[in-house]
């Protein structure tokens, strides 16, 4: 490794570096790569929804930032934020064409998060299930706009270079995607102990397989989702009602019996649950909850998305 040339191996994208050449302590790119790492990641997570393409658009923002003169950049943690969203936004928009084809709802992909998430209220909230598919109903410029300004608070000139467009413009869009995720996010404020003992009572509902205690939390026009990715058995379609909904999962309890257990995780900086079939992760189970009923259930099956519940992911604003 030579010429300031750095391998572009996941463990230095990952923020650990082993090689000497790229130690954060003598080389000033690593260095601020690392300090801001978690925050890159977060933001491209926002955007796109799935921590496998965000884990990929870290690479291409490292790749990019080896080769800047660090003699230019005024602002390393706004420069990164702006290589970073740029390959967010090329990547969102493949995706775009990809998710056309998807088998079932799409979901996003769920993450194990630490309790400093969930301590973050306003973080906490912009990375829920909820909010993340509320985001998917944005343009991708609406949504990086969005994130830039509503969840890391940049600046207006920030944000326009990031999304090559002028301060007016982004001044509008920014406008325009607060109106629309407004009349799409949750209506009221959900304290973390609401949503425990929300998600307590679905837990021992589910456990027991008692009909009555999942109607008894369901809001009456509750939308279950679920997403297998075309792999895992799951729902084609959305599932609306509390009674079609607790009938379906009681049913597919019934099915595997004492074979499954649940355990509550933090999920997307909300509490949620990791359904276990024989030990192995089935899936993850998130929720939206309004007026102490649940109003969503998230069920993520696809394989392809689970792997980032076997360890808590790091994230920062």
């Amino acid at each position: 490794m030579s010429g300031g040339q750095v391998d572009a191996a996941k463990p230095l994208v990952c923020g650990e570096p082993t090689d000497p050449a790229t130690d954060p302590a003598t080389d000033p790119a690593t260095g601020a790569f690392v300090d801001h790492r978690n925050l890159l990641f977060t933001v491209a997570y926002e955007m796109l929804g799935s921590a496998a393409d965000a884990e990929d658009v870290l690479q291409e923002t490292w790749l990019r930032w080896v080769g800047v003169d660090l003699g230019t950049v005024r602002d390393r943690r706004a420069y990164l934020v702006r290589i970073v969203t740029r390959q967010a936004l090329i990547r969102l928009r493949a995706l775009g064409r990809r998710r056309e084809s998807y088998v079932g709802p799409w979901l996003p992909e769920p993450l194990l998060t630490a309790p400093d998430v969930a301590e973050d209220v306003e973080l906490a909230d912009s990375v829920s299930m909820a909010m993340l598919l509320v985001l998917e109903t944005l343009s991708p410029t609406e949504r990086a706009v969005f994130v830039l300004r509503e969840v890391f608070d940049l600046d207006y000139d920030e944000i326009a270079e990031a999304v090559g467009k002028s301060q007016p413009a982004v001044r509008q869009i920014a406008h325009r995607a607060r109106a629309h995720v407004a009349a799409r996010r949750p209506r009221d404020t959900v304290s973390p102990n609401q949503t425990r003992e929300a998600l307590h009572a679905f837990q021992q509902a589910v456990e027991t397989g008692d009909l009555q205690s999942l109607l008894d939390i369901l809001a009456p026009d509750v939308v279950l989702l679920s997403d297998g990715g075309g792999i895992k058995h799951a729902l084609l379609r959305p599932v609306v009602g509390a009674g079609k909904v607790a009938r379906l999962l009681a049913a597919g309890l019934d099915r595997f019996g004492t074979e499954v257990s649940v355990e509550p995780v933090g999920v997307n900086g909300h509490p949620g649950l990791v359904m276990r079939i024989h030990g192995e992760i089935d899936g993850v189970v998130a929720m939206r909850i309004e007026g102490g009923l649940v109003t969503g259930v998230y069920f993520v099956r696809n394989p392809d998305k689970l792997s980032h519940v076997e360890r808590e992911t790091s994230l920062s604003r």
